[in-house]
């Protein structure tokens, strides 16, 4: 099984790409020129969005340089250690939401001190894998289109990402812990 595992993702990106090249080139369509246009237009995409990637890189910087981070992580230490949940991924829980850069660097924290194999480690990826950055994607993806309405889109968004890291540890804690 895994031996055709690894041959699917060998293949799988040139066999997509091919398809799509063969595709458009049997319908006629100009490839090259769709190509580059759509270049363009992600460059002014990227443009566009970038003083909204900058507020929320800055507040995020911010959470964690207040120490408001290692407020919350000081209230809800005991609480977690009563449910068996590694305190260290209190951090990567608050911040997943926030950006994923630093839900990265928390997670690599993390792998670092207690090893690849630990519950730690596993929860700590299943729950990165499991929920979104909700107000980055509100900050660049809202701003960059214009929407001013986005009250209910974050409430769902916290929603989300509450069942995902949920989910994540009842997952992690059927599947991995011992």
């Amino acid at each position: 099984m895994q031996e055709i595992l690894n041959a699917i993702s060998v293949w799988i990106l040139p066999v997509i790409i091919s398809t799509i090249l063969i595709y458009g080139t049997y319908k006629k369509v100009p490839l090259y020129e769709n190509f580059c246009d759509g270049a363009k237009e992600g460059f002014w995409v990227a443009i566009k969005i970038l003083p909204y990637l900058i507020a929320i890189i800055v507040a995020v910087s911010m959470f964690r340089a207040s120490g408001a981070l290692d407020f919350l992580y000081n209230i809800f230490k005991t609480p977690l250690e009563a449910l068996k949940i590694p305190a260290d991924t209190l951090a990567l829980m608050i911040t997943r939401s926030l950006s994923g850069s630093a839900t990265l660097g928390l997670f690599g924290e993390i792998v670092n001190t207690h090893g690849a194999n630990s519950y730690a480690a596993k929860l700590s990826a299943i729950i990165a894998g499991s929920s979104e950055t909700t107000f980055y994607v509100i900050a660049v993806y809202f701003g960059a289109v214009g929407i001013k309405k986005y009250r209910h889109a974050i409430l769902t968004g916290i929603l989300a990402d509450i069942a995902g890291i949920i989910a994540a540890i009842i997952i992690s804690r059927f599947f991995f812990y011992s």
